[in-house]
């Protein structure tokens, strides 16, 4: 393995600026964090990719370093940002690229994929599922563990007022209970998570974006989903073991619902896949964007 080093650039479309780390040799790869971190997420997947693919990874818009894209919960409607994530590529001279989101990421990437599949050859979707799918499992004690999409998405500045009373407990608690291996988010990198994530802007952003998911997203998938819309390139859909917990939902069943092409994998550890298991999130990157 070469490792390429990565340039962290700040990239101006449609006047909103881009903060993402790009480097490597090869086919396109456009690399998408979640909630609630920045793209520091990829930090232990990158290094195993950069002599085969140049990879991209940005911050999304309002994490970490990255403008929104306007105001209230449409700038952070995921065909929006799709499309500025489109921009983006075609501002770094792609204009066909794999795609591979995590979280909140992987929303937008299946977004992308979804609705401007002449751009997007590989898709890759890591513990995450379709909004309109992850909504309808969400029934009874399922609900407890996921009561964040709820608060979130509260309309009014609620959220906003509560999470700003203790950011750091409120972010921190994500980190500490959806990693299973303790030391996969190190000391410093998770000071820096919060330390991006307590800015009261961010907190915002993070609420309008779940907003997004309540109120436009799910109707995108919804009226996606009556049609038959379907996702024409290979997909690989990633998420963790359960072990004796039994889910509200059959992944595989939802994923194979979207994706003809598609092949799946569950690995041992929490909800943060690229930092419990780097290796095998790069191998089953590589294996995808050869298909």
């Amino acid at each position: 393995m070469t490792t390429r080093p990565m340039e962290t650039r700040t990239i101006s479309v449609d006047g909103r600026d881009i903060v993402c780390d790009v480097g490597g040799d090869g086919v396109p790869l456009l690399l998408l964090h979640g909630f609630p971190e920045t793209r520091l997420t990829w930090r232990e997947v990158v290094p195993r990719l950069t002599d085969r693919f140049q990879v991209i990874c940005p911050d999304l818009p309002g994490y970490g370093g990255s403008d929104r894209l306007g105001e209230g919960p449409e700038a952070f409607d995921k065909s929006v940002v799709a499309a500025h994530m489109i921009a983006l590529m075609r501002e770094l001279g792609h204009d066909r690229f794999a795609l591979v989101g995590h979280d909140r990421g992987g929303l937008v990437a299946f977004r992308a994929a979804l609705d401007h599949p002449d751009k997007v050859t590989q898709l890759g979707v890591l513990d995450i599922l379709p909004t309109v799918d992850n909504w309808a499992a969400l029934q009874g004690p399922g609900g407890v563990f996921a009561f964040h999409l709820y608060l979130l998405a509260q309309p009014s500045d609620l959220p906003e007022r509560l999470i700003s009373a203790d950011p750091d407990t409120f972010f921190g608690h994500f980190l500490d209970t959806w990693t299973k291996q303790p030391d996969a988010i190190a000391a410093d990198v998770r000071d820096q998570y919060l330390a991006a994530t307590r800015r009261p802007e961010t907190i915002h952003a993070i609420c309008d974006d779940y907003r997004a998911s309540a109120f436009i997203d799910l109707a995108q998938d919804q009226r996606d989903q009556r049609a038959g819309r379907t996702l024409s390139m290979p997909v690989l859909a990633a998420w963790q073991d359960p072990g004796d917990v039994d889910l509200p939902f059959d992944p595989q069943k939802i994923w194979s619902s979207w994706a003809s092409d598609l092949r799946t994998q569950i690995l041992p550890c929490g909800h943060f896949l690229p930092e419990e298991q780097p290796a095998e999130i790069a191998e089953a990157i590589t294996a995808l964007a050869q298909t």
